[in-house]
């Protein structure tokens, strides 16, 4: 789906999840018909959703890690499939360098990195190595709860 200007706006608007339709079509000169419409459009294409999400630093006793994991095969869409619906995961992205993946992680006390590394990511076959980045802050990264 091609992103215009207008939908790019009311994307921009949106951060504020809370922010009315009318409010939007002010703004933005328009009608909140014209807005509701297009966020319509925008959310089954899948470009947008509209969701809570939480800054774990914020939460006592959760944080995020990044994980790079290197694959014995260059299966990457079905491998990166499997680890995005392991418990914790939040994103997953198939990138470039040295590493295949790169996961995005919330964990918590209950639920720390020896748990993620031990009893998830060990039901993924063909896992060559994972490298661990302990993120002790973040700025502007808010993520959904997935625990």
């Amino acid at each position: 789906m091609r992103i215009d200007e207008t939908n790019s706006k009311i994307i921009s608007q949106l951060r504020n999840g809370r922010k009315s339709f009318g409010e939007i079509a002010k703004k933005l000169s328009t009608t909140p018909n014209t807005i509701r419409g297009r966020v319509k459009k925008l959310i089954s294409n899948g470009v947008l959703d509209i969701t809570g999400v939480i800054d774990p630093g914020k939460m006592d006793n959760h944080f995020l890690a990044f994980v790079g994991v290197k694959l014995r095969n260059m299966n990457l869409v079905k491998k990166g499939e499997e680890f995005s619906k392991l418990k914790g995961v939040v994103s997953v992205g198939i990138v470039t360098g040295q590493f295949d993946l790169i996961l995005i992680v919330l964990l918590n006390d209950d639920f720390g990195l020896l748990d993620f590394l031990t009893k998830e990511v060990s039901k993924i076959k063909d896992v060559y190595s994972t490298e661990t980045f302990v993120v002790y802050k973040t700025f502007n990264l808010k993520v959904p709860y997935v625990l």
